[in-house]
């Protein structure tokens, strides 16, 4: 005889993003730190063979966080983990509000799904698949 299965824990969106978020935010405060400090395949190329002395410096190259750190702050750890935290919070609020931009909502609609014609709708046409 076996044992009787668990009830199923349902884990809200809300909360999936939240763990997410805390995750990513570790992730790029913390564990960036320990990163390769070795040269990228590009750089690395360039100075195997020879030409790495002609490169130029970006635009970028003077912004406040330039070469994966905080301009200002002194202690390396601290300066690679703000750079990682607020690189990763831009991304966030960037992807988010393009979200909210693109998305059609429409009044008295779920998530821009026209009420009564989705797939359990007593009005959907199309037959049933087994």
């Amino acid at each position: 005889m076996s044992a009787p299965a668990a009830p199923r824990r349902h884990v809200s969106t809300r909360a999936l993003l939240l763990a997410g978020l805390v995750v990513a935010l570790l992730v790029a405060g913390v564990a960036s730190y320990y990163a390769s400090a070795h040269p990228d395949g590009l750089e690395h190329v360039a100075e195997q063979t020879g030409f790495l002395d002609s490169a130029e410096d970006s635009p970028a190259a003077g912004s406040p966080f330039a070469d994966y750190s905080t301009k200002g702050v002194d202690d390396e750890r601290l300066s690679v983990g703000i750079a990682g935290v607020l690189g990763t919070l831009t991304v966030l609020v960037l992807t988010g509000g393009l979200t909210l931009l693109l998305r059609r909502r429409r009044p008295g609609t779920d998530a821009g799904i026209d009420a009564g014609t989705g797939p359990d709708s007593e009005r959907s046409t199309e037959p049933e698949r087994a």
